[in-house]
């Protein structure tokens, strides 16, 4: 008989395979929600953006597929994942996830309703997945010219957002805490479109920059987020700390920060410790001559 996490396994395996018959690329994760594939370039003394040029398994939301055969694969050299990621901000749907959490002690449903009678917009009605923990996350859809970033609470306490290079745990995926679920009456809904007002909140402010420097902004800015998702445990502070320094010192750091952020919390450290951290390294580069 199948041990309960090879059980797990197999659920998780067959809850990522159907929706990747939907059009849905998905990662294998563990109990923690984290990938469950280190990355390969964990070791590396400097940031290494790698988004899987290397061949290799590691690389979070750029392993992502909706082939079966890779999917397999995946699954195979994680035999301990017991849950699946759903990646944001691909083709064909461009997923938008709206994360309303608990843990904050904030109603975050009771903020995104005030926002949309703020901001005149509906919610409509759409795939929600109902996490252990007692928050929902609603599965929107944007359009394929936008990039819409990942942010924590920066909408309204207790809102996450999870947008391109970001992922959501999939439905029938088991963690520490529990089981994500599917609510009642949505599971054969498909994800509907992100209202136009609320995706004006969701993207960041236009910023006036020389298209040069911009793209060479971006690739330093992804590659340092990737240093900090490759951290294991007893790198995750120090990682996060050379990161933010690196950031604030070329003058990326407040735009930087939530995706630093996000980034830590995958690696296991709390939303607190990783802003105390920035924090720290924003002080010290400002002490600098």
């Amino acid at each position: 008989m199948a041990t309960p996490d090879r059980q797990a396994t197999t659920l998780a395996l067959a809850h990522a395979l159907s929706a990747a018959e939907r059009g849905l690329a998905v990662i294998p994760l563990s109990r923690t929600k984290l990938p469950a594939l280190r990355s390969p370039h964990r070791d590396d003394p400097a940031p290494t953006l790698c988004r899987g040029e290397c061949g290799s398994f590691g690389h979070g939301v750029y392993d992502a597929s909706t082939d079966p055969h890779r999917i397999r694969e995946l699954f195979a050299a994680a035999p301990w994942a017991t849950g699946y990621g759903i990646a944001c901000g691909l083709h064909p749907h461009h997923l938008i996830g709206v994360d309303l959490d608990t843990k904050s002690g904030t109603d975050s449903s009771a903020a995104l309703r005030e926002l949309a009678l703020r901001h005149l917009f509906t919610i409509p009605e759409t795939v929600v997945v109902l996490t252990p923990s007692g928050g929902r996350h609603l599965w929107l859809t944007g359009p394929p010219d936008v990039v819409v970033p990942n942010s924590a609470s920066r909408l309204a306490p207790g809102i996450d957002i999870r947008g391109a290079g970001g992922y959501l745990v999939g439905p029938g995926s088991r963690t520490d805490h529990g089981v994500y679920g599917t609510a009642p009456g949505t599971a054969h809904l498909a994800p509907a479109p992100c209202p136009p007002p609320l995706l004006r909140l969701l993207l960041p402010p236009p910023r006036a920059h020389h298209p040069t420097a911009l793209a060479s902004t971006t690739q330093h800015g992804q590659g340092l987020v990737q240093f900090v998702l490759a951290a294991h445990e007893g790198q995750r502070n120090t990682r996060l700390f050379w990161a933010a320094c690196r950031a604030y010192e070329n003058g990326i750091g407040p735009d930087l920060a939530d995706a630093l952020v996000d980034a830590a919390v995958r690696t296991g450290l709390t939303a607190r410790e990783a802003r105390s951290t920035i924090a720290s390294a924003a002080r010290m580069t400002r002490q600098r001559p």
